[in-house]
């Protein structure tokens, strides 16, 4: 009889119509598939039947998280080899559609055989567990970023570096270093919303305080960072005692929505639209419209995805939901400037810095896979998978145009018309 990888190679090209082209070690000691290919190790019976109760995206990741399932030799082309059989996989077919043909029956069949006991592993203990109600009320909100950010410090100090910045970083070169390229960032920022001494600004989802900080050193304003985690707030104040500021930064545990001792200068939303939901977007704008003083700058610093053909469409995607951003919607950019300007602002700079965070991310992967051992005992190997494969995803994603970041400069142009911004907002090499 053949061994077990070659027969689930067989079955899974036969499921899939199409060439598996990584190699499958499994859990019998057996190999198929090209010899000088990326190892995709299926270490147990357990990964198979994962799949067979959640087929695609959401079956692999419970299986990778689980440690069901593992990796071995080039991660990043692994997961591009693979990449072309779930995530980019077009497929429309409706599952009574796939149930009926005879091929992919055989092939489930087979797998079934293979698998073992039939019963549904139950899931990691990191994936969320989902209740009733409305996506992005205060409550649902709080809960989904306590989720990701309140995983400890300690594990994003490992990933995230010294800086302790949770966006894309801005590159003068590939060669730099994270730590400059995140001073770069956040100097761009604050150059864009062309920050005075003495001037307020609000830093909606403020993280760790490194923003809020760099405004306050070498700007001179003083700021209020808000954020809806507690273990980021608290670590936030520290840096921000830490650095003697605390007369001129103040960090909240507050929901944007509940701010309301505007008007502010400007306003830096940095990382943190995701979060917001497509049905929350206007009121979004909108309360930070309300905020700024006439004549204040919104600089919106988002991640977008390609628009569809038909909208309608879009849903989450399942493992980040699942385990990273649970209700995190990505919107297209025109989207995001089209509710930008319902809501009473005028547009005045779009910049996509789309290779920077695939730059960002490799980074912050390879601090992770670094200091792996740290990471694990902080927050356990299951949460530590789970980063490391969204973040060489999404790498890919951003290397591969699925994904995009960008820098949306925005005014609240009072009634005279009078934008203040210069004529020539900045100059191209």
């Amino acid at each position: 009889m053949a061994g077990a990888a070659l027969r689930l190679k067989s079955l899974l090209e036969q499921l899939l119509e199409a060439e598996l082209r990584v190699r499958i070690r499994a859990w019998d000691g057996s190999t198929a598939g090209p010899p000088d290919a990326p190892t995709l190790f299926v270490r147990n019976r357990r990964a198979v039947r994962r799949l067979l109760w959640k087929p695609g995206e959401l079956g692999l990741a419970r299986a990778w998280v689980a440690g069901d399932l593992d990796i071995e030799g080039d991660f990043y082309a692994a997961l591009g080899l693979l990449s072309g059989l779930v995530w980019e996989r077009d497929d429309t077919r409706s599952t009574l559609q796939v149930l009926r043909d005879p091929q992919t029956r055989a092939a489930l069949l087979g797998l079934v055989r293979l698998s073992g006991l039939p019963l549904p592993p139950a899931p990691p203990r990191e994936e969320i567990r989902r209740t009733r109600g409305h996506l992005h009320t205060r409550r649902s909100d709080k809960r989904a970023i306590s989720h990701h950010y309140d995983v400890g410090n300690g594990f994003y100090e490992t990933v995230l570096g010294p800086s302790m910045v949770y966006s894309c970083a801005y590159w003068p070169s590939p060669d730099g270093t994270l730590e400059q390229a995140q001073h770069d960032k956040l100097d761009l920022v604050c150059r864009k919303l062309a920050l005075q001494p003495g001037q307020r600004l609000l830093d909606v989802g403020c993280g760790w305080g490194s923003m809020a900080i760099h405004a306050a050193r070498e700007y001179g304003v003083s700021v209020v960072g808000i954020t809806l985690s507690q273990e980021q707030a608290a670590y936030a104040r520290k840096r921000v005692a830490d650095a003697g500021l605390t007369d001129r930064v103040e960090i909240r545990v507050q929901d944007y929505r509940d701010v309301a001792d505007g008007p502010y200068d400007a306003i830096s939303s940095i990382g943190m639209a995701e979060h917001v939901g497509s049905e929350k977007y206007l009121e979004y704008a909108e309360d930070l419209y309300r905020l700024l003083a006439p004549g204040g700058r919104l600089l919106n610093h988002q991640i977008a995805r390609r628009p569809l053909s038909d909208e309608s469409a879009y849903d989450l995607d399942g493992f980040i939901d699942a385990y990273v951003f649970p209700d995190g919607e990505l919107a297209p950019l025109g989207t995001t400037v089209t509710q930008l300007e319902r809501a009473g602002f005028e547009v005045r700079d779009v910049e996509s810095i789309r290779e920077h965070y695939a730059l960002t991310l490799r980074r912050w992967v390879a601090n992770l896979e670094a200091g792996w051992q740290r990471a694990v005992r902080l927050a356990g190997p299951g949460r530590a998978r789970v980063w490391r494969l969204y973040m060489a995803a999404c790498a890919l994603g951003f290397e591969r145009n699925r994904l995009g970041v960008n820098q949306v400069l925005a005014v609240r142009t009072p009634d005279s018309g009078r934008s203040g911004m210069p004529l020539r907002a900045r100059t191209w090499n």
